[in-house]
């Protein structure tokens, strides 16, 4: 990303690039994601990851390979959660957080879990 230009030209600190923490996600409207996470239009994830989409290839991503967007970033500009058009691949979209890592035990599974075992067993049971 441009934003990242003087770390990787080894003027800046490679170990400092790792994105760590507590970020928000805007969710998409009508996404897969956004149902799983029982229709919030924001969520905060955990991150732990040296990663992010190049924004520069985002629409060609979209036209030729299909991927929804479906979560980013507030301002837009970080890519939090993708996911293919539900009639392609009905499972939730993935984002770079660390859902299983959080700091107490939830009485339920995780959203993105869940939304996964889900649609697996409705996948089953329609065939």
């Amino acid at each position: 990303m441009a934003e990242q230009l003087d770390i990787v030209a080894g003027e800046g600190d490679m170990g400092g690039t790792m994105r760590l923490g507590m970020y928000p996600a805007k969710l998409a409207e009508g996404s897969i994601v956004r149902e799983v996470y029982d229709g919030k239009e924001y969520v905060e994830e955990r991150h732990r990851h040296r990663y992010e989409v190049n924004n520069a290839y985002r629409a060609e991503l979209e036209k030729k390979a299909g991927i929804v967007f479906s979560g980013t970033s507030p301002d837009g500009k970080l890519v939090e959660y993708v996911e293919y058009p539900r009639e392609v691949h009905p499972v939730p979209g993935r984002d770079p957080g660390a859902p299983r890592s959080c700091a107490r035990v939830r009485p339920v599974p995780h959203p993105l879990f869940a939304g996964l075992v889900k649609a697996a067993v409705e996948r089953k049971i329609s065939k």
